[in-house]
Formats: structure tokens, C-alpha cells, sequence
């Protein structure tokens, strides 16, 4: 009866037609961020969600996830019509889409992309509903030895984010425990890093801490590469409207492309990458046809786009029962919540159910949204993407100075974006990733306090961490899904030098 009374709390916060405009409007700015190669929905959601600090939390909430549905689902548009994902995680969309749009066949490529990324992102819409109040109901049996536990298994997420050097990205992840220290302790009162600067004392908050490393750094990077972007042909697209034939021949491909979406997704710090290139692969495995693959497949692009949005609800599984973000939006929609009164966590089942409710609903509209989006505009979409680039970056910085000024009223996170930005962007030219240190930022208060509250609890017996079948339960977890992404990034790395050895065997043939 609870689950039900939770389930019309939520429906009936669809009753304001503000709650549907700003969920219309959050797919719209997903699909135009989405769409531009580097500012991805990460960008878009560090960039207005000090905007949605004047609103109630459930328009608030409608828009961040209609960017953050949007913004997954676009990144494949400069895909296929470029050759230059939009994000990380529509690389593998490159490697059939673009051969498709070779071929004449672009519209049908982009038809593809929009209904497997709602597909797939429905399909993990489902799995919240049914997996995340029943993970909630462990939230009892959590104290802060297992909320350390937590959040360390997150931080050996950092394998999985690191990219190819993990050294660096340690170091990363490192540089962002750091800058979670600075400022008063919350236990002890004591200050730290402060460097007599009174303004630091109350340390970084995460709205101009995430707006400075992942804003203002694309905007840097991408102002650099002003004069030397990859200019792409307009074309008039056909428009291809979507089959069930297509989609019913490869019913199992795409099932097992939506399940490795969302099981990669709730698993903390790993995201679309990861879930795409194992979609694409298992999809090759047990295709009927795999020499297609890398030709302009489409089972190739089903594959990459169902598990790249799958990743959406997925990741909002550990976000909402455990408080640790699966990705990296997540982990600035972790500070949204937190801004708007809410902490995630093992009793957000409880505390707020009918909120959980409410995500899964707008997940699936917004999904639809983004489908019908994505099916009308396909002929106006490589107009956005010739844009200017002197011209776009200027209004993105604007945007990010007007957010975080309204936020807090301070010259001082203004101060703070430029410097975070300007770091981030020279460890991006060291070859540093700014997800690792993102993680490491979010997750270094709870680090920090539950390791100071288990010790205090137990009377400083270091063995507090073990004392319970959950707490080393949850270390098993972590080793073993530490081990796990080293070796999937050791056989990724192997194939990329396969990848950048047959296209350098391609290159040399082409000139002889």
C-alpha cells in the first residue's frame, strides 16, 4: 500500500504544468549541449543548476533531468555526422555511424541513435523502480564504518575513470580529496589550507567547485582549438522514421545492451564509456553478421546508444539508496540534491519516496520528449553544430558567471571557477582527467566525517571497519570491482593500440 501511495505522490507531482515545461525545456538544452562536441551534459548540468536554485525542487529536478537525459542521448549526433563524439561515452557510435552517414544513410543512422538511447533509457527507468526501494530497505543496517566502506568502494572507482594512465589518475583523485579538506573541519573545528584567507575557511562549495573543473575547463579547452575544429558538410537529411522490423530481429542484442547499460551504470564511478564499448562488443560476439561491424552496421549503433542512455537510470541507483554517484553527473546532481534540502542516501527511500517516484516518471517522459526531439529535428541538427566557436564560448562563460553568482553572491566563487578552471584545464594538458578528481572532490566529506565518527564511536579501535559482515562485505565488493575494471581497462587499452595500429596500416596505404 506504501509503494502505491509513493507512486500517485510522485504521479501527482506531474499536476503542474511547470513541472512539464521545465522537463520540456531540460531536454531541449541537453540536445544542444549534447550536440556539441566537448560540452557535454556534464557541462550543461554544472552550468544551470544554480539557475534552479529560485525553483521548487520538482521543476528543478524535471529540468536537470531532462539535460541530463538529453545531453547522454545527443552526444551521438557529432557521432555520426562528424566522426567526433560529443561525449566520451558516443565514441563507439563513431565507429558504424559514421559509416552509415558515408553511405547516404545519416537520416536512418540518427533515427537509430534517438529511439535505442529511449529505449535504453526507459528500460533503466524500470529497473530504478523496481531495484532501488528494495536496496533503500538495507539503509538501516548502514553506520559510518559501512558509509566509509561506501565510500572508499567509490573512490577505487578511480580505475575505472583514470583512462589509460592510472597513476595520474590517482593522482587526480587525490588532488580532489585535498580540495575537499579545505576549510573548518566539521568534527574538530579546526581549519585547514586555508592560507589566512577568512573567505576559505568555509572551504569549496560543489556548485563553483564543479562549474570551475568541468564548465569553465571545456571552454578553455575549447577556445584553444579555436581556428582548428573539424568542419563537417550540411546536407539535407531524409528523415527515417523507426521500424519495429529493425529492432525485433536484434531483440536480444538490444536487451543485453540495455541490461549492461544499467548494471554499469549503478556501479559507482564507471558511466557510458565503459557500458558502450561492452554493449558494442558483446553485440559483435553474438551478432549473425559481425564482419559488418566497423562498415556501417546498424546493430553496431543500436548497441552503443541503448547501453550509452541505459546508463541514466542506472546510475541514479546508487545515487538515491547510497548516496554515491554513479557518474559523473550524478555526482553534481549529489550537490542539487543537497542544495534543494535533501540528502541522499540509505533513508532517501524512506525519507523522500515519493521523490524516487518522481525520477522514475520523469525519467521515462523525458526520455519520450528527447525521442520525439531527436526524430524532428534531424535535419536542424548539423546546423548547431556549425556554430562558432568564438562565438558559442563567450556566451558559455557568461552563463557560468551569472550561475554562480546567484548561487551564493560572492566575488569569491567567482574568484574560485577561474582558478578551478585554469587548473583544470592545465592538468588536461598533462593528461590528467578531471573525473577522477571530480569523484574524489564529492566523496571527500563522507570519507573524511564517517572515518572520524567510526573511530570516535569505537574509541579509536582501527578494527571498527571490519566489525560488521556488511562492512567487509563491502570491501570484498570494492577489491573485487577494482580488479575487475583494471583488467577491462588493461583489455581496452589493447584494443585502442589495435585500433590506432590498423588506421596508421590504413594511412600508409592510402599514401602509397
Amino acid at each position: 500500500m506504501d509503494i502505491l501511495q509513493n507512486f500517485a505522490a510522485g504521479i501527482a507531482h506531474l499536476a503542474s504544468p511547470e513541472v512539464w515545461l521545465f522537463i520540456i525545456l531540460g531536454v531541449a538544452v541537453g540536445i544542444v549541449f549534447g550536440a556539441i562536441p566537448g560540452l557535454t551534459a556534464t557541462t550543461a548540468i554544472a552550468m544551470f543548476t544554480p539557475l534552479t536554485f529560485a525553483l521548487p525542487r520538482y521543476p528543478a529536478f524535471g529540468f536537470l533531468l531532462g539535460i541530463y537525459c538529453g545531453g547522454y542521448y545527443a552526444g551521438s549526433i557529432p557521432a555520426i555526422l562528424l566522426k567526433t563524439p560529443g561525449a566520451p561515452g558516443n565514441a563507439a557510435t563513431c565507429v558504424d555511424g559514421y559509416p552509415m552517414r558515408e553511405q547516404g544513410l545519416a537520416g536512418k543512422a540518427l533515427s537509430l541513435s534517438v529511439t535505442s538511447s529511449m529505449i535504453g533509457g526507459i528500460f533503466s527507468a524500470l529497473v530504478l523502480l523496481f531495484f532501488a526501494p528494495l536496496i533503500g530497505k538495507m539503509g538501516y543496517l548502514f553506520g559510518a564504518p559501512e558509509y566509509f566502506a561506501i565510500a572508499m568502494m567509490g573512490m577505487t572507482c578511480l580505475a575505472g575513470v583514470s583512462g589509460k594512465d592510472l597513476c595520474k589518475g590517482i593522482a587526480s583523485g587525490l588532488l580532489g580529496l585535498c580540495m575537499a579538506m579545505i576549510g573548518q573541519d566539521a568534527i574538530t573545528g579546526m581549519t585547514r589550507f586555508t592560507f589566512g584567507s577568512v573567505q576559505m575557511i568555509s572551504g569549496i562549495s560543489l556548485i563553483p567547485g564543479l562549474i570551475g573543473l568541468f564548465a569553465v575547463t571545456e571552454v578553455l579547452s575549447k577556445a584553444e582549438e579555436i581556428g582548428r575544429e573539424k568542419k563537417g558538410t550540411i546536407t539535407d537529411f531524409k528523415f527515417y522514421p523507426p521500424k519495429l522490423a529493425d529492432y525485433i530481429h536484434i531483440k536480444w542484442i538490444l536487451f543485453k545492451s540495455c541490461l549492461i547499460g544499467t548494471v554499469i551504470g549503478a556501479i559507482p564511478g564507471t558511466g557510458p564509456t565503459i557500458s558502450a564499448w561492452m554493449a558494442y562488443n558483446e553485440a559483435k560476439r553474438s551478432s549473425k553478421h559481425p564482419e559488418l561491424y566497423g562498415k556501417g552496421s546498424p546493430e553496431g549503433v543500436i548497441a552503443c546508444e541503448s547501453s550509452n542512455n541505459a546508463v541514466t537510470g542506472g546510475a541514479m541507483i546508487p545515487l538515491t539508496t547510497l548516496g554515491i554517484p554513479g557518474d559523473s553527473v550524478t555526482a553534481i546532481l549529489l550537490g542539487a540534491l543537497m542544495i534543494h534540502g535533501m540528502t541522499p542516501g540509505v533513508t532517501f527511500v524512506t525519507n523522500y519516496a515519493d521523490m524516487l517516484y518522481f525520477f522514475f516518471i520523469v525519467l521515462i517522459i523525458a526520455n519520450l520528449f528527447m525521442w520525439a526531439f531527436g526524430l524532428l529535428g534531424s535535419k536542424l541538427f548539423p546546423y548547431i553544430l556549425s556554430v562558432p566557436t568564438q562565438i558559442l564560448m563567450p556566451f558559455v562563460i557568461v552563463m557560468c558567471i551569472c550561475g554562480v553568482y546567484a548561487a551564493a553572491s560572492t566575488y569569491y566563487n567567482l574568484f574560485l571557477i577561474v582558478i578551478l578552471g585554469a587548473v583544470g584545464f592545465l592538468l588536461i594538458k598533462a593528461g590528467f582527467s578531471m573525473a577522477p578528481m571530480v569523484l574524489g572532490f564529492v566523496l571527500g566529506n563522507i570519507i573524511e566525517n564517517n572515518f572520524q565518527r567510526a573511530l570516535i564511536g569505537s574509541n579509536m579501535d582501527p578494527l571498527c571497519f571490519f566489525s560488521s559482515p556488511l562492512s567487509i562485505g563491502i570491501w570484498v565488493a570494492a577489491i573485487v570491482l577494482t580488479t575487475w575494471m583494471l583488467v577491462k581497462n588493461k583489455q581496452s587499452n589493447a584494443m585502442d593500440a589495435k585500433l590506432n595500429s590498423a588506421k596508421g596500416a590504413d594511412t600508409s596505404a592510402e599514401k602509397d
